[in-house]
């Protein structure tokens, strides 16, 4: 029996996507992985397909057209509540968070009870936390503007690991498209908050900074300027 489904948005991925990583995270027991095809224009679907072809516990949700990783994850996250899955999270396609670290979050999703638990990249003595210096100091800058925001204490907002309880809770905070295309993660975790969820933030032992990344300078200056915007909708939310 599935407790626990993985989410994985793509898009382009066909030069980077590491199945044979995804197919040892397979190995724990009852956990299955939905990939979510955002309208990759290479040889991308192709590839998940006839990987979901040959392999137990993997699904594929092709989305046509590009729709953008909110989306994608958001469109995930709603399928994998259709099934039974206890825990339901997402990761990035390129594995920046190991499988040993994402299995050790789910066992925290499962035992915690929690609505939500999240990795945060905490570079500390007895870590292997492998980040440029450039892209921690942006972080940095971001993760304090998104605590702002969210009027709340977090340290890493946009690791690309989280899990959640499945529950009815989760099922309303995704039932609207997010209005940030991209710090959706921060309007995610604020619309947990509004909802007087409880969030445990959990440092990974390990986590490297895959080549190839979509999100640059650019995206981090965009993703800063959405977050007047979470935080506007985030003031609706908690008067309602």
């Amino acid at each position: 029996m599935e407790t626990t489904i993985v989410v994985i948005p793509c898009y382009n991925e066909a030069e980077r996507l590491d199945l044979e990583e995804f197919r040892a995270l397979l190995e724990e027991p009852g956990l299955s992985l939905l990939f979510v095809d955002d309208g990759s224009r290479d040889a991308t679907l192709d590839m998940l397909q006839e990987f979901a072809a040959s392999t137990d516990n993997v699904d594929v949700l092709p989305l046509t057209p590009n729709r953008g990783k909110a989306e994608a994850v958001r469109q995930g996250l709603l399928r994998a509540l259709e099934g039974e899955a206890r825990v339901v999270g997402f990761i990035d396609a390129d594995m920046a968070t190991p499988g040993e670290e994402v299995v050790r979050l789910t066992h925290r999703a499962h035992a915690e009870g929690a609505d939500a638990i999240i990795g945060s990249r905490i570079a500390y003595m007895g870590t292997d936390i492998d980040r440029s210096m450039g892209r921690h100091l942006l972080g940095r800058v971001f993760a304090t503007a998104a605590s702002l925001a969210l009027d709340a204490k977090v340290y890493d907002t946009q690791c690309g690991a989280k899990f959640f309880r499945a529950s009815e809770l989760l099922s309303r905070v995704v039932a609207e498209p997010f209005h940030s295309r991209w710090a959706f993660d921060v309007e995610l975790l604020g619309r947990l908050l509004a909802e007087e969820a409880e969030i445990i933030e959990v440092p990974l032992r390990q986590w490297v900074d895959v080549p190839g990344s979509k999100i640059g300078f650019k995206s981090m200056v965009k993703a800063g300027l959405d977050l007047v915007q979470i935080r506007s909708h985030l003031a609706k939310r908690r008067r309602k």
